[in-house]
């Protein structure tokens, strides 16, 4: 089968996430990314147990497909190595702060004189422009400002520290892939290159879509625990006998009939589609006190089967091998690289075609292992 992004070639100066995440899925889908790091700074990535074959799981999977090329970007023969290799390039993406890559001549004005086709993305944490661009931040921190935190969690307990990077990911790694891919469509057309700039809060503020819809209109301004989805309703996680967890989001009608025939609960029957906090309160408090009369198993089998939005909350342990992990294929084994018959076992790219398919040619190489400066341009 043929790989979507074959053809494309990406030079990626990024480091720890966001970055990586996004080459990652251009690696898997078929573009040759070529990965610039520091001969003597190493990506902290590298350095973040645990370990497995000699190296860092994180970076190994993050940097899998990729070709390592080790360069010290202060010292001019680097810049002038990278300036000849430059019209090879259709996709820069880098995340250093504003200003960063023009200090080092590597910014998109002086590439495209080299390269007019040159397509051009930066992700930081606030963009090229405004108050916040030189400043520093993390994942935490754009969601506070993004207005997120500020509705999700518990009135009592406040905003939950996530345990994934949903600014990182699903705000700057996918935003830099759809407007990357955005551009290279365009370029077809115009036949020339353009700079895309990726901040990950203006993408994490993109995320709130139905709250803001609403603000915006004048009507519901969310709040802990006053949404359809953030614990206003029955919508919600409820504690099992032996301190499990099972997620109910039966909010349709035909689920909540369903629902509340399996439970035999007759008051969500009556009161679950209310609006009146009272009536919202008692169907809430009388879910909490049937899952809790029983332990998580009981009720693992008799959902099992049944079509109610309700599913049991795995440990990411029992996610990744369970039957529908298996079944969709969640796992790949990775070669350690291209000679290799040992395998490292990574999640595998989540995006499933009809006739394409996603590449799992090798682990995230050992530093400077790449060769792109030894290849020839169709290498």
């Amino acid at each position: 089968m043929s790989a979507p992004l074959k053809g494309l070639k990406v030079l990626d100066f990024s480091t720890l996430l966001p970055g990586p995440f996004a080459t990652l899925y251009l690696a898997d889908l078929g573009a040759k990314v070529v990965h610039i790091e520091s001969p003597t700074r190493p990506d902290l990535v590298r350095l973040m147990p645990p370990y497995a074959n000699g190296q860092a799981v994180a970076h190994s999977y993050l940097n899998r497909n990729k070709q390592s090329i080790a360069l010290d970007l202060k010292d001019p023969n680097s810049i002038a190595l990278l300036y000849q290799k430059i019209l090879e390039v259709d996709i820069v993406v880098e995340q250093f702060r504003p200003g960063v890559m023009q200090r080092l001549g590597l910014d998109y004005a002086t590439l495209a004189q080299i390269n007019p086709k040159l397509i051009y993305c930066s992700i930081t944490g606030y963009g090229q422009t405004g108050l916040y661009k030189d400043k520093a931040g993390h994942d935490i921190n754009y969601l506070a400002l993004s207005g997120i935190a500020g509705y999700s969690g518990r009135q009592q307990s406040g905003p939950p520290p996530l345990g994934i990077q949903v600014a990182d990911v699903a705000g700057g790694s996918m935003h830099a892939v759809m407007g990357i891919l955005a551009a290279v469509i365009e370029r077809y057309q115009s036949g020339i290159g353009q700079y895309i700039d990726i901040s990950m809060t203006d993408c994490a503020v993109a995320l709130n879509n139905m709250a803001a819809a609403s603000s915006l209109a004048g009507g519901e301004h969310a709040e802990a625990e006053q949404t359809h989805l953030n614990g206003a309703t029955f919508y919600d996680y409820y504690p099992t006998q032996d301190g499990r967890y099972f997620a109910v989001g039966s909010l349709e009608p035909q689920f909540m009939l369903a629902l509340g025939q399996a439970l035999e609960l007759p008051v969500l029957l009556q009161k679950g589609a209310s609006f009146d906090q009272a009536d919202r309160a008692e169907v809430k408090q009388a879910l909490r006190d049937k899952f809790a009369s029983e332990p998580f198993a009981v009720w693992q089998a008799l959902f099992q089967n049944l079509d109610v939005c309700v599913e049991p909350v795995l440990s990411l342990q029992e996610a990744l091998n369970s039957p529908l992990a298996a079944t969709r294929n969640w796992v790949v084994n990775v070669p350690l690289n291209a000679e290799a018959v040992e395998t490292e076992p990574q999640l595998a790219c989540p995006i499933k075609f009809s006739r394409s398919q996603a590449s799992y040619q090798y682990i995230g190489q050992a530093l400077g292992a790449g060769t792109w400066f030894k290849s020839t341009a169709d290498d």
